[in-house]
């Protein structure tokens, strides 16, 4: 418990490019962790924290990796860290993706985190996946701090980086420090809180060099200061009124206000450098260490208890004694076993230990536990609340609970976000022996990635794989022909429509069957409609059921058959196959037999009901819309937007990026986004780069619904 206030469960996360990996191992090596610099792209051994061949070969991050490292603060400082002694602060970081088509790794570590650094491009600024990464931060209340990286690059700005961070995502962005110098004179930073200039010397800028604020920058620096207190002076009464009196807060009050603001999640502080460059880094750290909370001050974890009058919300507290809850938040194969990286919620966890996961009501000893520093891990004995560790050779799955002993098999900790895959496409193997090959490596990618599906198609009988994107389904692809030289073929990538009704409609049918033996009965009354955002009870639900039944009209033991008879329906729409989304059935009467009903019965007579009522909604197909974002040179500005409006998009507007950079925003329908970088370059001269992630599905045109639900029969058919 000693420990658990000098320890941060931290994540790194941002748009793709923006330095996330970069800034990961200068933190890994002014932390001693490692002691030579390696880069993302190009030369030696690549990044620490991109550990797989196919992250070395395409510069990008696939999965998110774990590491332990001890912050010892700036030594001329002789900083004492709010939290601690002054000694060392335990950091446990993840980086994370910044693809979008890995955004499940994004969101299962955020899930598992008490705090976060968003790093942010100090020339793009917030970018698309900045925007979904911040709503991921919003959605497990993760308190964040924001770093302006790339500082040294032409177009660099510390005031648009922070403007942006208040315009398009709604913080309370405050400037901590002024940059020294700009672009490629950029030389250190000026720090508000002590009026301090921080340069950093050295191959690797690990001597920081603290003198005082040059004399050009003193009155920029005097302003920038007063608007900083400003804005964090009211984080704290005291403060406030004393600063109204005309009295300027202290250092050790301005830590404390920033603190609470941040923990808040009412003020998020900005942080600036160039992490490629060797800048700005040990001060990020010290903030870090300053204001992101630890296990005992961050927001208590929630839980969940079944019980008998349905499921309860628990608090877990970051306690020793208490007995262990922890969670599986990302699982692994290795050559020796499964690794299960696990955050500890509460008590502790020693080797040798039996604990029993809640999923499966199965008991597990654990024979090996480690500290993982990305790839490379260290053996420990023991983790106790607040700790993320990694159990070896432990068999379950990503979200499964594991408590200290069978009376808590009803406790579970709460579940994350996994959006729906947009695109599948079919895979085969060339024989058998490549069949078992390709199926072991399907069950394991499935077992570890929530938005990989691995499924039958039950008219063709071919394997089909779905993921959100097509970078995430080649990487798979890739994956298994690497580490499982499983030679397999696969079919063009499909879009995943899905249907819908428009119109609230009635059903009234009765299943009645008696001839011989035991009979069957049950009528079902209510009606079917569509399924608005403000009545889903969470942000997945696309089927929602209401039993409104008054007077016992049908007993309640037959309630539950009745909800699974209109939830299979939703597998299967009326006009193409296509699942259905976002209905929701009131049952209001109905009536039974008191020999010749049963839960069949019921269950065939809401299937039939269901079929009945969607009928007569106005059924309609739906498609996948993207959200595309384009950063292209002026010239080719009406190129972009032309060929985008080619393809069905709706432009929601330009914006002059750096320089001579625009950046067109627009949604486009997915099904009209394959292969377009290929048209991107050649009409762009190579020059355009563009990102996308999943938006929102929307009615099809009726031209093009009536194009793919004849597609649909024609291969329905030809699968007959």
């Amino acid at each position: 418990m000693k420990n658990l206030p000098k320890t941060r469960n931290i994540g790194i996360s941002a748009h793709i490019d923006s330095g996330k990996t970069t800034l990961t191992e200068r933190i890994l090596f002014y932390c001693d962790m490692i002691h030579k610099i390696e880069d993302v792209r190009g030369g030696g051994d690549g990044a620490k924290m991109d550990h797989m061949e196919l992250e070395k070969e395409k510069g990008i991050t696939i999965t998110s990796a774990a590491t332990t490292v001890n912050w010892h603060g700036i030594a001329k400082e002789g900083i004492t860290f709010a939290e601690g002694d002054g000694k060392s602060i335990k950091i446990n970081i993840i980086d994370t993706p910044g693809h979008v088509d890995f955004t499940v790794e994004v969101e299962r570590s955020l899930r598992v985190l008490d705090g976060a650094i968003l790093v942010l491009c100090s020339v793009s600024g917030v970018q698309a996946q900045s925007i979904t990464v911040d709503r991921q931060m919003k959605r497990y209340n993760v308190p964040r701090l924001a770093f302006l990286n790339k500082m040294d690059r032409m177009g660099a700005g510390a005031e648009k980086g922070a403007n942006e961070l208040r315009e398009k995502l709604n913080h309370n962005a405050v400037l901590m420090q002024l940059p020294i110098g700009a672009e490629e004179n950029f030389a250190g930073v000026v720090d508000l809180v002590t009026k301090k200039a921080y340069y950093f010397d050295g191959d690797n800028g690990e001597n920081v060099r603290i003198e005082d604020c040059p004399a050009d920058m003193v009155d920029a620096v005097e302003e920038k200061r007063a608007a900083m207190i400003d804005a964090v002076a009211e984080f704290d009464d005291d403060v406030m009124e004393a600063y109204l009196e005309g009295n300027e807060p202290n250092e050790e009050q301005l830590h404390k206000c920033i603190k609470v603001g941040v923990q808040t999640l009412q003020l998020t502080p900005v942080y600036m450098g160039s992490a490629f460059k060797n800048k700005g880094v040990q001060p990020l750290l010290n903030a870090v260490a300053r204001y992101l909370p630890s296990p005992l001050s961050c927001e208590k974890p929630g839980g969940v208890e079944e019980t008998k009058e349905g499921d309860k919300k628990i608090t877990l507290e970051p306690d020793f004694e208490k007995p262990l809850v922890c969670m599986a938040f990302k699982i692994t194969d290795e050559q020796f076993g499964q690794l299960t990286y696990t955050r500890i919620y509460q008590g502790k966890l020693t080797k040798g230990d039996t604990v029993y996961n809640t999923r499966t009501k199965k008991k597990i000893r654990i024979g090996r536990m480690v500290r993982m520093n990305s790839n490379d891990r260290e053996n420990i004995e023991m983790a106790g609340a607040g700790d993320i560790i990694a159990m070896v050779g432990v068999d379950c799955a990503s979200g499964d609970t594991f408590v200290a002993n069978d009376d808590m098999l009803n406790i579970s900790c709460e579940g994350m976000h996994v959006p729906i895959p947009v695109i599948e496409l079919s895979i085969k193997a060339k024989d058998k022996d490549q069949q078992a090959k390709m199926s072991k490596g399907l069950a394991r990618f499935k077992k570890e990635d929530p938005t990989f599906h691995v499924f039958t198609d039950e008219e063709s009988g071919e394997t089909r794989i779905a993921g959100m994107g097509e970078l995430h389904l080649e990487i798979y692809v890739e994956r298994l022909k690497r580490e499982y030289k499983a030679d397999v073929e696969v079919g063009a990538p499909q879009v995943n429509y899905r249907e819908t009704i428009r119109v609230e409609a009635a059903f009234d049918y009765t299943h009645k069957k008696q001839t011989g033996g035991s009979g069957q009965f049950g009528q079902v009354v209510g009606t079917i409609r569509p399924l608005t955002a403000e009545n889903r009870d969470n942000d997945d639900q696309n089927f929602k059921f209401n039993n409104n039944i008054k007077g016992g009209s049908i007993p309640t033991e037959f309630i539950g058959a009745c909800e699974k008879g209109f939830e299979d329906i939703m597998d299967k729409g009326p006009l193409a196959a296509f699942p259905l989304i976002n209905v929701e059935v009131d049952l209001n009467d109905g009536k039974y037999h008191d020999v010749d009903s049963s839960d069949m019965a019921f269950r065939i007579a809401s299937r039939q009901a269901m079929r009945q009522g969607i009928s007569k909604a106005d059924a309609v197909l739906l498609e996948p819309y993207m959200q595309v974002q384009v950063e292209t040179p002026d010239e080719f500005q009406g190129f972009v937007i032309g060929d985008l409006s080619s393809r069905r998009g709706l432009i929601q507007g330009s914006e002059t990026g750096n320089g001579a950079e625009t950046i067109v925003n627009a949604q486009v329908p997915l099904a009209e986004m394959f292969g377009y970088m290929t048209d991107l370059r050649s009409g762009t001269a190579g020059k355009a780069t563009y990102s996308m992630e999943f938006a929102e599905y929307k009615e099809c045109p009726a031209n093009i619904q009536a194009d793919v639900i004849k597609a649909r029969q024609e291969k329905l058919s030809n699968d007959d």
